[in-house]
């Protein structure tokens, strides 16, 4: 994914002179070629994450169209003030990209870990997050974060689906249909989801736009299935929690929510033993969905 977008980052300098670049060190490499195209452009504060956000967000008053880049909890967490002031606060937006996402370079140690960020947007207003689930998914999803007036997350993994799904305009696809709950899979899990859901009679639908959700289309799926629905996301468990619960507030409904758990995993690991842990793998989450179903 890092690699698409990178491509789909120089590409879109090349074509549109709104748009600047701005890095923390990492994935400069990637950059090299297009820095030396556009030295107005490309942009590379080193190591200082808060000066990022903040060149992105002046960059932002300039009139450019910034594409902020780094690690996940280095460009949200730790940078999370300067989202608020530079960007929100000042009336203007951009797109930032991350990479990382919740566990996925585990050897790096829980400092690296990103599974609060989209949690984090929750707390502002008219942001949108994407959440890619396939390399090919990435360039669509980036031209349309650049080309919107709003303020867009694009949280980029190593973790992916064998195969791209899903547009740009945020709908829910129906990936299979069944009676028992709607399962909601977001971005990179969906194949685990797939996989749970053999032998279960629950439909699956999919999404790389949890931000805004697809709340009409989940409103359809829920009344097909007597108002069960199971959100799975890649993140902090419970991040969609109050959309799903906001959207069906006017009828009866059970919801199960499937992410990253709040516990913090000391042993670095890897990040698949890490999805397993988080029961984020094929097996954890048909258990929990066999377990909230109960007997058919």
């Amino acid at each position: 994914m890092r690699d698409a977008f990178a491509a789909a980052a120089a590409d879109l300098l090349d074509r549109d002179p709104r748009v600047a670049v701005v890095l923390a060190d990492i994935s400069a490499d990637l950059f090299r070629k297009a820095a030396e195209a556009h030295p107005d452009r490309v942009v590379n504060v080193g190591i200082r994450e808060q000066l990022l956000v903040g060149a992105a967000g002046g960059l932002a008053l300039a009139g450019l169209r910034p594409i902020a880049h780094t690690y996940a909890p280095f460009l949200i967490e730790r940078a999370f003030e300067q989202v608020k002031l530079d960007f929100e606060r000042q009336g203007t937006s951009g797109v930032l990209v991350s990479v990382g996402a919740s566990y996925d370079w585990a050897e790096g140690s829980f400092t690296h870990f990103g599974p609060r960020d989209v949690a984090l947007f929750d707390t502002l207003p008219g942001w949108r997050v994407f959440v890619p689930g396939h390399a090919a998914e990435v360039p669509p999803l980036l031209e349309e974060a650049v080309d919107s007036e709003e303020g867009a997350y694009v949280r980029l993994s190593l973790r992916h689906n064998e195969a791209p799904h899903g547009g740009t305009d945020g709908a829910l696809s129906v990936m299979r249909r069944g009676k028992r709950a709607a399962v909601i899979a977001v971005g990179p899990v969906l194949d685990n989801v797939l996989a749970a859901a053999e032998g279960l009679d629950v439909t699956v639908a999919y999404t790389n736009t949890p931000r805004p959700l697809d709340t009409e289309g989940l409103r359809d799926l829920a009344a097909e299935t007597g108002g069960t629905v199971v959100m799975v996301e890649p993140y902090l468990e419970g991040t969609s929690a109050w959309l799903v619960s906001k959207a069906l507030s006017d009828r009866p409904h059970r919801l199960l929510s499937i992410g990253v758990g709040r516990e913090e995993l000391r042993r670095y690991g890897t990040a698949a033993q890490h999805e397993r842990l988080h029961g984020l793998d094929a097996e954890g989450i048909g258990a929990r969905v066999r377990e909230f179903l109960g007997p058919a």
